[in-house]
């Protein structure tokens, strides 16, 4: 019997109650710092993995560029399909598994925000496919622009306070986390009410990097140039360097 994964049924017709979360309000300053990092070239072709509903997809489409979105959940597709019609743009989005794309050295760029699959793998070896096949995606001059889960921060602060002090009046609920200094992963239960009311108790594990693995990972990859930022929602920025108190940390890799 093929049980689905928690970030499967996690994402099941979920589509629109995700796009009131708090986590997912920062799109325009996130795009900004996209378009900055891409020299305003609307002649690149970007790749948005993890797309979700699309939402920066829609945004970086409407600013004149060309993206193509890919994302597992087909609820979370639907949603993205809708709303891009409804602003009458042309954006292919596309059902794929990060770990398995079709691409082969076709886009200029690639995105992959708030998590977009990468950490939430049930193996290290399976978010590292992720990143190979991102790369393989990507022609050979181009840029890989991400967000992951900083690791420095579970060993000053309790994952589990963050997320109720930061998730206020959104859907989910984060709780029992515990944080393994061995794997570096947090296994927490994740309550949450989907798009038609039904409540769901999800058994959930991320990984969270230190930005020396992430270089590793990166260079292994034939990346030469990795830098790494502390990612503020909705104000990506290079001059926030990547600290304790940062949950998150931004990912600028050139091939």
């Amino acid at each position: 019997m093929n049980t689905k994964q928690w970030y499967e049924a996690l994402f099941e017709n979920y589509g629109k109650t995700y796009d009131k979360e708090s986590f997912t309000q920062g799109t325009i300053g996130e795009c900004d710092f996209i378009e900055q990092e891409l020299n305003f070239n609307k002649s690149l072709k970007i790749l948005d993995v993890g797309c979700g509903t699309g939402r920066h997809s829609i945004e970086l489409s409407q600013r004149g560029y060309s993206v193509t979105g890919i994302d597992l959940s087909d609820s979370q597709l639907a949603r993205a399909r809708k709303k891009s019609a409804k602003e009458n743009l042309k954006i292919d989005f596309q059902k794929h598994d990060a770990r398995d794309l079709p691409f082969n050295k076709e886009f200029d760029a690639a995105i992959m925000l708030c998590e977009g699959g990468f950490p939430l793998m049930e193996t290290d070896e399976m978010n590292f496919e992720i990143l190979k096949n991102v790369t393989k995606s990507l022609k050979d001059r181009s840029k890989f622009i991400f967000t992951t889960l900083n690791g420095l921060f579970p060993l000053y602060h309790s994952v589990e306070k963050f997320c109720a002090a930061n998730s206020v009046g959104d859907n989910a609920t984060y709780r029992s986390n515990t944080f393994d200094l061995m794997t570096f992963r947090d296994h927490n239960i994740t309550e949450i009410t989907d798009d038609s009311g039904n409540k769901k108790t999800l058994d959930c594990s991320e990984r969270y990097y230190v930005p020396s693995e992430i270089t590793w990972l990166l260079k292994s990859l034939g990346y030469k140039k990795i830098d790494i930022f502390g990612a503020k929602l909705g104000a990506f920025s290079r001059n926030d360097k990547l600290t304790t108190e940062d949950f998150e940390m931004l990912v600028i890799a050139e091939k």
